[in-house]
Formats: structure tokens, sequence, C-alpha cells
């Protein structure tokens, strides 16, 4: 079943389509007053993960939704988008390794997305 959120879904749908890998949605409302949903994927190099934050940036704009906040993008280990009630955050793998937000993050909801994701 997707997530209530049409917004993660569309994000979820999105990184899928650009061949991003293991694509996990935590629902962390009421855990942090930033967001309600974190979507953490991991992207294969900086060049596939700057590609995905550029899609995401593109597409959801065409649904009148922008980004409110944007970081790494330069270096491209680790890009954050905020999104408002949620923030995608795109590693390369080895950084996603390290910093392991689904652990720091483990009171968080994970929710499953696998019918989104091709």
């Amino acid at each position: 079943m997707a997530c209530e959120n049409n917004t993660v879904n569309k994000i979820v749908r999105l990184l899928s389509a650009k061949q991003a890998e293991d694509i996990t949605v935590l629902n962390v409302e009421g855990l942090t007053t930033l967001t309600d949903y974190f979507v953490i994927a991991t992207g294969k190099n900086v060049r596939q993960t700057q590609a995905l934050c550029d899609v995401l940036e593109e597409e959801l704009a065409k649904d009148g939704i922008h980004h409110v906040n944007k970081e790494g993008y330069r270096s491209g280990d680790w890009i954050l988008v905020g999104f408002g009630d949620a923030i995608v955050h795109i590693f390369r793998p080895e950084t996603r390794e390290f910093y392991d937000l689904e652990h720091v993050w483990q009171d968080g909801i994970r929710v499953d997305v696998s019918d989104l994701v091709n």
C-alpha cells in the first residue's frame, strides 16, 4: 500500500524511474518538527545523485511543489532536499552506509512503498 502522502508517492515513483536504489520511506511525524517523512535513496555515483535531485526539482515544480531547502548538491555525497512535509536524502552508497539514517531514526515507521518501485 502506498503512502498516504501524494508528494511522497510521487517522489518515490520519480526516484525509482531514474534507477535510485534501496528507496526507503520513514514516517517521522511526531519525532521531529522538521517534517513528516524522510525519503532515503541511493545513487551509484555523484552524477546520479545530482541527476536524481534534478529530476525531483523539475518534475515536482510542474505540480507547484518547490523545494524549501537543498544542501550537499555540489559534493553529491549526501544531497538533502526539503519539500515541506517530506525531506529527501540522496546518498552515494558509502555515505549512506556511514550515516545509517534508518538506524538513527529507527523509531520512525517504515512505510511500505514496494508497489511504487519498479
